[in-house]
């Protein structure tokens, strides 16, 4: 059962709708949770502003700031219920400052919109989305500018082939979060798994090597471990899917045909060196999907911010 108290939602001055903050009302309806509305902004005439003294600079920001937070409380006010608390922070790099105030209001879920590109079904996320999957220790879900309708298919992405205990707690993790959503909304849980493909290399390499058989054995062990994965969740095999080829392929595949609400994903938040040499398979698979995705760290994660 999903148990959330505090959500945030992220405002953009540059959009006339607000689906962040509609998507966290609508959640807190459903779990009786608060919700706090922020926007980060950054003027930048104030970095032409060091000939003038400390206390000028510092009241020409705290007028700025005063300024746009009556600005948002005027505009949330349009949107019916009105938030919580409404936080305008001042930052140059918006998602320390998102980052900064989940943890310091121990923030259960961070709702944050995503821009429209090229139509209206595909999604184009900033750098700023990205550093929040990175690096946010809460649970970020970016949305779309639409409705959730009862009866709507729900994604846990998984990864049922692995050995590796935090992915296999991430599992665990995952499908109870997708089944807490599909209670939540009168949905249905699919599991989506991909499994790799035969390496070229060692068919070309190794004689005596059988593709086939080797491709059957490793579909065979994950349509196992998929098939006990979902009997400990009691998710029907018809809401299973184990399928050749990589996961940025695989599961927004399947999100498209299902023509899927929401997609829960694991993110393991590499940063630096790491994730530019090894990547993030769990970005590669969020920039092609094209439905709202929910972004879980397993448990431990510490956030780099502070």
């Amino acid at each position: 059962m999903i148990n959330y108290n505090h959500l945030l939602a992220v405002i953009d001055p540059e959009r006339e709708s607000q689906p962040a903050y509609a998507r966290a009302i609508e959640l807190a309806a459903k779990t009786n949770a608060q919700v706090t509305a922020i926007m980060v902004i950054y003027d930048l005439s104030y970095d032409m502003t060091t000939m003038l003294s400390g206390d000028e600079r510092e009241a020409m920001r705290e007028i700025i700031i005063r300024d746009r937070t009556d600005w948002l409380k005027s505009e949330l006010r349009k949107h019916g219920q009105a938030p919580y608390e409404v936080v305008v922070r001042w930052n140059n790099r918006a998602y320390e400052a998102i980052i900064q105030c989940a943890i310091e209001r121990d923030i259960d879920l961070v709702v944050k919109a995503t821009r429209p590109h090229n139509d209206w079904t595909s999604m184009l996320f900033t750098p700023t989305d990205w550093h929040l999957l990175r690096k946010c220790p809460s649970p970020v879900l970016l949305v779309k500018d639409q409705g959730w309708p009862e009866n709507g298919n729900i994604i846990a992405a998984v990864n049922v082939g692995t050995e590796d205990r935090e992915h296999a707690q991430l599992n665990n993790k995952l499908t109870v979060i997708a089944q807490d959503y599909a209670s939540l909304l009168s949905g249905t849980v699919h599991l989506v798994n991909a499994y790799p493909s035969t390496p070229l290399n060692i068919a070309i390499e190794v004689p005596e090597f059988d593709p086939e058989s080797y491709n059957n054995s490793v579909r065979n062990h994950h349509q196992q471990e998929m098939d006990a994965h979902a009997k400990r969740f009691h998710v029907s095999a018809e809401c299973c899917y184990v399928i050749e080829g990589m996961p940025e392929k695989v599961v927004p595949q399947v999100a498209r045909k299902l023509d899927a609400e929401l997609v829960v994903i694991g993110t393991v938040g590499r940063v630096g060196i790491s994730a530019a040499l090894i990547g993030n398979t769990a970005e590669h698979v969020i920039d092609n999907l094209d439905c709202d995705v929910l972004a879980i760290k397993p448990d431990g994660f510490e956030s780099p911010v502070r």
